[in-house]
């Protein structure tokens, strides 16, 4: 019975056990022969047997379903080259390198429950020696000896390691040519040996003199024992909007096929497709949050289709989540006040700072006070999040802050100088929220301008005499409040009619004061004007003076009677010439 087999004794398993090797070799084209040994307790037989090999993402696939009633193969790509032994050993026919992986052995035995166990099929395949060089030496005599250099080291002939050809060849000329062929084994740590030959050459009186030839490499294939996935990014730590670079190397030649997989919540998600063709190069753009995770660089060597994996780790860092939030949050009047608060949520530490709307910092923090709030309070505000730790990774939010009021104006032009039946600009500007209308007490062509909680009003209209007499009024209102402000218009014709009269009566005035100075002046040169006061000289005696100067002279009047007695040129005259 099937069931009594197995390693052990009764006395010594109280248990269901199985044994099976845990490697078995076999060389390409022969056939693998894997053994499942079980005991199971009491001599007690089994309920079932199943044979399974595990794939490359490692999901058993079942070959053998094997019952007392009978054997089951399943359809799978081994079909024709299995066969189950009456001791339910499993045995692979013309086995080649794909067949390297690990098989396994499950067997149930009723109430004494389920075991398994696996072994791990090596392939290899035995080659000849390969040729690593060839060395000739011609038109020698007699006939040199070569010899072979592995790294400074003489090589020898040794089976399957290490094999040495020579041809010796007469030429008729009488001298020999002599070639020498190396076969060597090699492995990966020979991809940085040197070879080389040496001729030995013979001369007479016995003495011999070598010939060194110089030094070469040979191409070492060898598959990939070592993989290394690394993360390259500009920045030490990376954040939300760099370029990251996976890097995938091996350390076989030629280089193996690479795949990239980034694990997810139903698997392995393949990224092959985004990875640059024959290199172990994937490009990340743009990484977010969502880019976090682990990412796997897989290696294919296509020789003996031996795989290899690595995993790494991408932490993205990123700043998400900001928001402000204003207090109070209902309407806000001029001359109240408000209080901005700023949140956001990132894996690091992050700092906060606000800014106005022209960029200019503020304050540091979280929260930002306004008080005693108008129209001209700026109405935008930024909050700037920052992650210290991280160099560059930041984020913004802005905020509008409208403060309501009655409108106010601010510029009008007034007064106006015009000229009759002229067409006129009329301006009228006015600051507000809500957003303002504006009413002009006169008709005429408006054009209105808004910028922000600023508006603008530009009235053209033809001046008329009542506009003249009136002026217009700027009416500015909205649910809060009105304002109104008059415009003075000026009739810049009278204006200037008026200054010409003055200015001619002015210089009529300066005529007539110079005309009557000259006259006084003529007359008192001619004696006609007695020199003295009245009351002081008598004027029907004109040579008074002539014969004696009489001049009176008070304190309280000097100022008033030197400016009397100036020169025609505005200097003053010598006491002579005052007489």
């Amino acid at each position: 019975m099937l069931g009594s087999r197995g390693r052990g004794s009764p006395a010594a398993a109280s248990k269901l056990e199985i044994s099976m090797p845990a490697v078995v070799e076999v060389e390409v084209g022969d056939t693998a022969r894997i053994e499942c040994n079980f005991y199971i307790p009491e001599n007690a037989s089994y309920t079932y047997i199943d044979w399974f090999y595990v794939d490359r993402s490692n999901k058993q696939v079942r070959l053998y379903h094997a019952t007392a009633n009978g054997v089951l193969e399943d359809d799978t790509d081994y079909k024709k080259r299995l066969s189950l032994g009456e001791d339910k050993s499993l045995s692979i026919s013309a086995v080649t390198l794909q067949d390297a992986r690990t098989f396994m052995c499950q067997v149930g035995a009723g109430s004494y429950g389920v075991g398994e166990s696996s072994t791990n099929l090596t392939v290899y395949r035995l080659s000849p020696p390969p040729q690593i060089a060839k060395c000739v030496s011609r038109n020698s005599f007699p006939p040199p000896n070569i010899t072979w250099h592995k790294n400074g080291q003489q090589l020898h002939a040794q089976e399957n390691e290490v094999t040495i050809q020579s041809t010796v060849t007469r030429e008729s000329s009488g001298l020999y040519t002599v070639s020498s062929v190396l076969y060597a084994a090699v492995t990966r740590e020979d991809r940085h040996s040197r070879y080389r030959c040496t001729v030995h050459y013979r001369l007479r009186g016995g003495e011999t003199r070598t010939l060194d030839s110089r030094g070469v490499k040979v191409n070492v294939f060898y598959p990939a024992e070592h993989l290394k996935l690394q993360v390259v990014s500009s920045s030490a730590l990376v954040k939300e909007g760099d370029n990251v670079t996976l890097v995938c190397e091996a350390d076989g030649n030629p280089q193996p096929v690479f795949s990239f997989f980034k694990k997810d919540l139903d698997g392995w998600q393949d990224l092959s497709s985004l990875a640059e063709p024959d290199t172990g190069v994937l490009n990340l753009h743009d990484v977010n949050k969502s880019s976090n995770g682990t990412y796997r660089c897989q290696s294919l060597d296509l020789d003996d289709m031996s795989q290899i994996e690595e995993d790494v780790d991408l932490v993205v860092n990123y700043i998400e989540g900001v928001h402000v939030k204003m207090e109070p949050s209902s309407t806000l009047r001029e001359g109240d006040s408000v209080k901005l608060s700023c949140d956001a949520h990132s894996p690091v530490d992050l700092k906060y700072q606000w800014r106005d709307e022209k960029g200019r910092k503020l304050v540091e923090g979280s929260q930002l006070f306004l008080s005693n709030l108008t129209f001209e309070t700026a109405n935008t505000f930024s909050c700037k999040v920052m992650a210290p730790s991280v160099p560059g990774l930041e984020q913004s939010k802005k905020v509008s802050v409208a403060v309501e009021g009655k409108p106010r104006i601010v510029a009008i032009s007034s007064p106006l100088y015009v000229r009759q039946n002229e067409l006129i600009n009329l301006t009228c500007k006015a600051i507000a929220f809500p957003r303002p209308t504006v009413q002009w007490s006169i008709n005429g062509t408006a054009h209105e301008y808004v910028d922000d909680q600023h508006v603008a009003s530009n009235l053209t209209v033809r001046v008329s005499r009542d506009l003249l007499q009136a002026g217009a009024m700027c009416r500015v209102s909205n649910r809060l409040g009105v304002s109104e402000k008059h415009i003075q218009l000026v009739d810049q014709k009278s204006t200037v009619e008026s200054q010409g009269v003055i200015i001619v009566a002015i210089i009529v005035a300066i005529l007539v004061v110079a005309v009557l100075g000259a006259v006084i002046y003529f007359l008192h040169k001619k004696g006609k004007i007695p020199c003295g006061r009245a009351g002081k000289q008598d004027i029907t005696k004109p040579e008074a003076c002539k014969d004696k100067i009489v001049v009176e002279v008070k304190s309280d009047k000097l100022s008033e009677e030197a400016g009397l007695l100036q020169g025609a040129n505005g200097e003053r005259r010598a006491a002579a010439d005052q007489i």
